[in-house]
């Protein structure tokens, strides 16, 4: 990065992502948000006021071009865009949107904007684009794929000779538009197979999916290039315009073939601080999801409001990034982290606490004045009891951050800076924000959970009647009881930790592997006897199965073949018993009617 420092209006109608780009950006040497606004009418107010001061106070532009909900807004960015360009030529603009419509793109580019990044791309990127638009030059966000840049590669080798041939302009055109539509569609499948939390019917359907738009990849190669008529054309072509017949991957070898590419395209290794920053931006992205408990797991923070619960993990978020800073000026090493841990988190619990409910804030209960914060922080011994204490790999993501170790879970190493351990990092800080929030919101259920005041303030609105609160608060108690002795010590014995994550589709549960047998060895009373009941179900369960299934089939057999078939003989009987009964006595009759018959 450039010493020129950024000095940035941030102009934006989200307010929780102005706030998690001013975390992100805090990060970063040489830059700083001059001043942030919601509308466009303030953004030219705030840049008037400050040309008035000192023209040079800001040196570049980030706005968000509208939404993709709202042309309204979309039309009010690009008249921005205009208005900013005419009345400050010199002043650099970058958009930092989620619009990605090209004709939009296209008109704010006519409009005289200087670069695009689109939301979620990775801080190291973004910061890059604007020092380049700040210094006077351009950045256009562009992803190219990387099989799409061969198979162009490729086509246009092709293409002087092919478009010679007979049908070839038309083939050639339907195999790319094939392509095309192949390539966007795979690329939308494995990013979903890449959400956490996926449920297990869907991710097979969606793997299904995978595999079957790279065979139709593979064929629509094997169709549409290794034509028979390009073949017979070839025979009658001079030698020195043949072409060699392209080499065609199966669906494996391109799989292998990329997977290989993007180990060589692996990232470099990022300073600790880019580390955490690249970190906590995506995490601040997925913060932006529906925040909706998808779980069969009652949390603490469903009680709350979305607005709030998205609050209150920013603001985790926010002081977790103070304390690993303090901790690098404090140089600690890495051998102390361990006994770190608990001073770590109950500092991270009792900042969230004091900011999020106020440090003054005071409650009107009968006759007497509580003070919120101070009552709550009295509750620490349970919270750190029933929850802190139960957050898993604490000590491996504060090593990953502060010292790039390599991360070891689900039996594997992920070195620090790739791709891979990003995403198992991120899990387990999604876990991290969540369960601390849980902490933050139990001691408040436990004191002042029916207060009116609390309620409005604070309280999902379906969950504000006293039934309600009650109802929750007993399946909260049961949860408890359920983690304590049957869920944790099966997860134990099972080497696992279940992780709650931010998804698409509201809050999740995944899980991951790691070594857990020390914990294993200090279970005692009832979890120890959950795990002895689980070993000797193992042991036996595949005995009993078979000696039920051969027991089992005797008893059919018997029912069937034995009884089954006594019944239908005695059956058949007792219906031909019925028969005969029923011609004799019609027999009977007949012969009686011809006796009276006679002598009369």
């Amino acid at each position: 990065m450039s010493d020129r420092p950024l000095r940035l209006l941030l102009v934006d109608q989200d307010p929780i992502f102005r706030l998690g780009l001013r975390v992100a950006l805090a990060e970063i040497p040489n830059s700083l948000i001059v001043a942030e606004v919601e509308t466009d009418t303030a953004a030219l107010q705030v840049l008037a006021e400050l040309a008035k001061q000192d023209p040079k106070q800001v040196n570049l532009v980030i706005l968000e071009l509208g939404n993709n909900r709202s042309p309204k807004l979309q039309q009010q960015g690009l008249q921005l865009c205009g208005q900013l360009k005419a009345l400050y030529p010199h002043l650099p603009v970058l958009l930092l949107s989620s619009v990605t419509e090209p004709g939009l793109l296209l008109a704010a580019k006519a409009a005289g904007i200087d670069g695009y990044c689109p939301k979620g791309t990775p801080v190291s990127e973004l910061v890059a684009a604007m020092q380049e638009v700040a210094q006077g030059g351009s950045a256009w966000f562009g992803e190219m794929d990387t099989q799409n840049s061969t198979l162009k590669a490729q086509d246009s080798a092709l293409r002087t000779q092919e478009l010679r041939l007979p049908f070839a302009r038309l083939r050639n055109n339907l195999r790319l538009s094939g392509i095309t539509y192949i390539e966007a569609t795979l690329k939308s499948v494995t990013a979903q197979l890449q959400v956490p939390g996926l449920p297990v019917m869907d991710r097979a359907i969606l793997a299904g999916r995978r595999r079957e738009l790279l065979a139709a990849r593979w064929l629509l190669n094997q169709m549409l290039v290794l034509s028979p008529e390009r073949q017979q054309q070839q025979q009658f072509m001079p030698s020195s315009v043949q072409l060699p017949p392209p080499t065609i991957p199966s669906p494996s070898s391109a799989i292998t073939a990329l997977d290989s590419q993007q180990l060589q395209n692996s990232p470099p290794l990022l300073s600790p601080r880019a580390l955490q920053s690249n970190l906590f931006a995506s995490c601040i992205t997925k913060l932006q999801f529906p925040l909706e408990n998808v779980t069969d797991v009652p949390l603490e923070i469903d009680i709350l409001r979305e607005d709030k619960k998205r609050e209150l993990l920013y603001l985790i978020l926010q002081k977790l990034a103070q304390q690993l800073d303090e901790l690098r000026v404090a140089q600690i090493p890495i051998n102390q982290l361990y006994d770190l841990k608990n001073p770590i988190l109950h500092d991270l619990w009792q900042v969230t606490v004091t900011d999020f409910f106020g440090k003054f804030s005071r409650l009107q209960v009968g006759d007497r004045q509580i003070e919120i914060v101070r009552l709550l922080l009295q509750n620490f011994q349970l919270v750190q009891t029933e929850i802190l204490n139960k957050i898993p790999l604490i000590i491996e993501l504060f090593a990953h951050l502060l010292f790039q170790t390599d991360l070891q879970v689900d039996n594997t190493s992920y070195p620090a800076g790739s791709s891979e351990a990003q995403s198992q990092v991120l899990m387990i800080l999604e876990n991290l924000l969540i369960q601390v929030a849980n902490g933050v919101v139990q001691p408040l259920l436990n004191s002042l959970a029916d207060l009116e005041l609390i309620k409005q303030a604070y309280y999902d609105r379906s969950l504000i009647s006293t039934r309600e609160i009650e109802r929750f608060r007993n399946n909260l108690s049961w949860k408890y009881r359920l983690n304590n002795y049957i869920n944790e010590p099966r997860a134990i014995f099972e080497s696992r930790y279940e992780l709650f994550v931010f998804a698409p589709r509201g809050i999740a549960k995944t899980s991951i592997y790691a070594p857990r047998a020390q914990e294993l060895a200090q279970l005692s009373n009832i979890p120890l006897v959950m795990t002895l009941l689980l070993e000797f179900r193992d042991a036996i369960a595949p005995r009993i199965q078979s000696l039920l299934a051969v027991f089992g089939s005797g008893i059919v057999f018997i029912l069937t073949q034995v009884i089954g078939r006594g019944l239908g003989l005695i059956g058949r009987g007792i219906l031909q018993g019925i028969g005969s009964v029923s011609l004799t006595e019609k027999n009977l009759k007949r012969k009686s009617n011809k006796g009276t018959g006679s002598r009369e």
